[in-house]
């Protein structure tokens, strides 16, 4: 269990991060998101020690990290670094000793971490031989395969397609269920919202969201609404509680909602002639969210 209080950090006059606090259990992931220089990465060198704190306590179990419990970490930079002429097998075998993993151990699961991350390439071929994404797929299981028990990955998903992020969604998860605790920074909210078990958004290293994922959402009430049926958009721009209207092209509706009650009555309305193939009433997503609490363009 990862336990962060009161933790905070300037540089000069600057206050990079300013009174975090979070919680992660054994076997959940947080997903930490802001906008650029937010303080994610801050927060993250802060855990590790690579940046003395101005106030608050990191806490791994109870107790502050020791060197021991650095082995235990897996950590992947904003920032990549691979050795271009080593192969991979070299590379991989030597960032698990630098965890304190014998040759022994890491050698027999090489190739099936290869294989997980579907790397194409050869273990035996230099790293500059391997595409861009490729490469970045070594670095992730440079950062896994000791098998961490705390993960801390700082945009893990810029440059991957969507195919290779979910492979790493997998592997996240996997990580979750043999007991991981996970933290990781992302600007996909779609990706921070299919696996987060938690969720915290910075501003200006302030934090202004902490707490469940479903229940951020929900805290925002039902105001979206997604309709397909006979109802033209002037109809729908007059019923009470409807803020904004936006046609598809396919002809269905996105509707922002001021009053979510509204949502009733236009259902009523929408069904009283029978089946309609779609009516959606959601809380916003958390990409609105972000724009919102992020842009200050939401009350």
């Amino acid at each position: 269990m990862l336990q962060v209080e009161h933790l905070s950090k300037s540089f000069g006059s600057y206050k990079a991060l300013d009174d975090m606090n979070f919680t992660i259990e054994d076997g959940k992931i947080l997903g930490l998101i802001g906008q650029n220089g937010a303080g994610k990465t801050t927060t993250f060198r802060l855990i590790l020690d690579f940046l003395s704190k101005d106030a608050g306590s990191v806490l791994w179990n109870g107790h502050p990290l020791s060197g021991k419990d650095y082995n235990t970490i897996g950590y992947l930079p904003e920032e990549r670094g691979l050795y271009p002429k080593v192969t991979i097998e070299n590379q991989l075998l030597f960032f698990a000793s630098l965890r304190g993993k014998k040759k022994q151990e890491i050698e027999p699961k090489i190739d099936e971490w290869m294989d997980k991350f579907q790397v194409k390439g050869k273990k035996t071929d230099k790293v500059k031989s391997l595409s861009k994404g490729n490469q970045q797929k070594v670095q992730l299981i440079s950062t896994l395969i000791h098998e961490p028990k705390l993960v801390i990955l700082d945009e893990p998903f810029s440059g991957l397609d969507p195919v290779n992020a979910e492979l790493l969604k997998n592997g996240i998860i996997e990580l979750k269920e043999k007991g991981s605790c996970v933290i990781f920074s992302s600007h996909n909210m779609d990706n921070v919202e299919k696996i987060c078990d938690h969720l915290i958004m910075l501003r200006n290293g302030e934090t202004v969201l902490n707490g469940k994922v479903h229940a951020i959402r929900e805290s925002f009430g039902r105001s979206k609404l997604y309709l397909d049926a006979s109802l033209s958009k002037s109809e729908l721009e007059a019923f009470t509680g409807v803020e904004k209207v936006v046609e598809k092209k396919d002809g269905s509706f996105d509707l922002t909602l001021n009053d979510p009650s509204a949502g009733k009555e236009i259902f009523e309305q929408a069904t009283k002639d029978g089946y309609i193939p779609m009516f959606n009433q959601q809380p916003p997503t958390l990409e609105e969210i972000f724009k919102w609490k992020v842009g200050g363009t939401h009350g």
